[in-house]
């Protein structure tokens, strides 16, 4: 099949994979197509939400419609990281022998995250950067496709561990997960409380998915969107000047020199990009424009970037700093 019959076939797919998940998740049609963006980009994701909101129930169902194996990983405050990534035990022949850790999986979800000290959530560092785990010197590979879906309570919660900035940016996409309308959570209650079960049918393979991926990566990107794309991430970098092929610009917003302390990296710019071109390939698209960085802009900055004191001081969100930043990126 040629690219444009692939991306053709990837509409249909995604279609039928948004249709087979809703039989399961009402409503929250934009964390499921994030979600669903960060698999085919390849990337891992961090979905944020009070608990009860079903985001484990989320995955599960994605992981189901996708046919891959999934394992779930419930962080608690004495979770070690050998309880991740397997341990070596002494057999009965006296040899030490990798017995595999639930890290070993297509999906892993690491529910609730941030109730584990910072020591265990590093673990997951080289598996989700380098998809494969090191235990006494030796190193094992992660079959691929491989995503780390991790679950987070709001840092406000009592009980939480901030995630290492590291960390985070080993994350695509920061996924808000909010309550249900009034009619979703009624339809909620009338389709749990009763005794049937919706079956949810696999729509592809692994081996589709990573063909999936593969022709997404191809896809050809402008080089007025690659440019727009690094000029919002150093926008949020304070004080921050750069050079283009056409002149030197002051890229650093106004708005980032005086609410932010830290900003976007490099990476912010690659996952913009390709984030821009799973995103147009999800709208049948052959190649990615503007709008499609815009649309996955928040997400995938609202995480890298930190705010400072005047920010909270004058009640600024992260959220809305963005917004403002990739409206006047757009404007210049």
């Amino acid at each position: 099949m040629t690219d444009s019959e692939l991306l053709n076939s990837f509409v249909e797919q995604h279609h039928r994979l948004k249709q087979e998940v809703g039989k399961v998740i009402v409503g929250q049609d934009k964390a499921v197509d994030s979600l669903l963006l960060s698999i085919f980009t390849g990337g891992h994701c961090l979905l944020v939400g009070v608990p009860g909101l079903a985001k484990t129930l989320m995955v599960n169902t994605l992981a189901h419609a996708l046919g891959l194996s999934f394992n779930r990983i419930q962080f608690t405050p004495d979770l070690m990281p050998s309880d991740i990534t397997g341990s070596e035990i002494l057999d009965e022949n006296r040899h030490f022998q990798f017995i595999k850790g639930p890290v070993f999986a297509n999906i892993v979800l690491a529910d609730e995250i941030n109730r584990t000290p910072p020591k265990t959530q590093a673990a997951l560092l080289e598996a989700m950067q380098e998809k494969s785990v090191t235990v006494s010197g030796k190193s094992y590979r992660l079959e691929a496709p491989f995503f780390v879906l991790a679950t987070q309570n709001p840092i406000e919660q009592e009980g939480t561990y901030p995630l290492p900035e590291a960390q985070l940016d080993r994350f695509m996409l920061n996924i808000r997960i909010d309550y249900p309308t009034f009619q979703e959570e009624v339809a909620i209650v009338k389709g749990t409380t009763v005794d049937t079960t919706q079956q949810v049918e696999v729509v592809m393979s692994a081996e589709e998915i990573l063909t999936y991926q593969s022709v997404i990566r191809r896809m050809p990107v402008p080089d007025n969107v690659c440019e727009y794309a690094v000029h919002l991430a150093s926008s949020t970098r304070p004080s921050t000047n750069t050079v283009t092929h056409q002149t030197s610009l002051p890229l650093a917003s106004g708005l980032a020199t005086k609410y932010l302390s830290w900003g976007a990296g490099p990476r912010a710019s690659q996952y913009l990009v390709m984030g821009a071109k799973t995103h147009a390939a999800m709208q049948g698209k052959y190649s990615p424009d503007i709008e499609d960085v815009n649309a996955v802009a928040i997400e995938v900055l609202r995480h890298r970037v930190v705010r400072n004191y005047y920010a909270e001081a004058e009640g600024i969100s992260t959220e809305e700093l963005i917004r403002q930043i990739i409206d006047e990126c757009v404007n210049v």
